[in-house]
């Protein structure tokens, strides 16, 4: 079993103060990098990957059943010793049973996409775990913080998935300015100047889905990984039509046809979704309509919004567990149009904290050999 020892490059790197964060110390990782919990991406063995190479992996909890979520929480153990995050939806209707889970399992970090309620992140602070939901705007983070979050992921508009209007660079120091807990900033970043850019807005430190998505050590099919690599920075979309809230995916003829379709194509589609979905998963109606209730009133959503929304699982699993991009949607950062390689989840974090270190070598005038220049 790898337990995570670290490589030469990161280790030189600790020379720089600055590269040892808050959250280092917070979650009890090397590096101040987060891997986040993208749905049917975020497996056990990229979380354990990005575990042992330093960062805090984050198994996407969301998609997963109990049962499987507890048998995802095992496989990461078999594989390492690290602290690792579970991402949880905070408006499931069995959000308590998995926050129980999360304690029994002593998992060191809770992640939310959504804001957790004030009870559940009691519970969770109370036996030990850290609480760390994902925001889109300040007000976010200050109702968050203000309920006791440890830390908070706060994305730019450059980021994959649901994402908000306003861009990482003004985002990010806005939320720094507003709250004392440790602000991790996403939305754009796939290397060690992005890491050194986003200390210096007073982040401390980076969360990445796309990068972490285009390694060796995920489980998406090379079909899909080719469609992400080959994807420029304006080859991705913000549309509403797939559940009603805007989101960025990648831009295909399947995206294009449902932006061209009516309302009422899309709810219908929606239904269909819906009733697969509760097929593959033998969720019964009445968890569906209880979780569409929840999500409606969290989200502020109508009712014609919830249907839609059935749309996201199974569209999202197509692509990136069926390997059909043709069929399905793949949620994405425009940070894609800049990566080009599949490294593993340690070569690309020791890469990244190795480049971090060389431009903070350049800004204090020193070369490669310690001197000042």
């Amino acid at each position: 079993m790898n337990t995570g020892a670290g490589s030469t490059a990161a280790d030189a790197a600790r020379t720089y103060p600055a590269l040892r964060t808050r959250i280092c110390e917070l979650f009890g990782v090397r590096h101040p990098i987060v891997q986040t919990g993208m749905g049917f991406v975020s497996g056990p063995r990229l979380v354990a990957a990005t575990a042992n190479a330093g960062g805090l992996g984050i198994l996407a909890g969301a998609t997963l059943d109990l049962a499987e979520l507890a048998t995802a929480i095992a496989e990461i153990r078999q594989h390492t010793t690290q602290p690792f995050g579970v991402n949880l939806r905070a408006d499931a209707t069995d959000a308590g049973q998995r926050v129980d889970l999360l304690i029994r399992e002593q998992v060191r970090v809770a992640s939310f996409a959504l804001a957790p309620r004030p009870d559940l992140i009691a519970r969770l602070k109370e036996a030990g775990v850290l609480v760390v939901p994902s925001v889109g705007a300040r007000r976010h983070a200050e109702k968050v913080a203000g309920w006791g979050a440890d830390a908070v992921i706060v994305q730019g508009s450059e980021g994959g998935g649901h994402t908000g209007a306003v861009p990482t660079t003004l985002l990010v120091p806005q939320v720094v300015d507003a709250v004392d807990i440790p602000v991790i900033a996403a939305g754009g970043f796939f290397d060690g100047r992005g890491l050194v850019a986003a200390l210096a807005y007073g982040a401390a430190g980076v969360a990445m889905g796309t990068r972490f998505l285009l390694t060796r050590d995920t489980t998406i099919s090379p079909e899909v990984q080719r469609r992400y690599l080959e994807a420029g920075v304006d080859g991705t979309v913000v549309t509403s039509a797939l559940d009603g809230v805007p989101q960025r995916l990648l831009r295909t003829e399947f995206i294009d046809r449902l932006e061209r379709s009516g309302p009422l194509r899309r709810l219908a589609r929606s239904a269909r979704s819906a009733a697969r979905f509760r097929r593959l998963t033998g969720t019964p109606w009445s968890r569906l309509l209880a979780d569409g209730r929840a999500m409606r009133h969290s989200r502020e959503l109508t009712w014609g919004q919830v249907l839609l929304a059935a749309n996201t699982p199974m569209l999202l699993k197509a692509a990136m567990v069926d390997g059909r991009a043709d069929l399905g949607v793949m949620a994405t950062g425009q940070v894609t149009g800049l990566i080009d390689d599949l490294p593993s989840c340690a070569e690309l974090i020791d890469r990244i904290i190795a480049q971090a270190q060389t431009v903070l070598d350049d800004l204090q005038g020193r070369g490669p050999d310690g001197d000042r220049r």
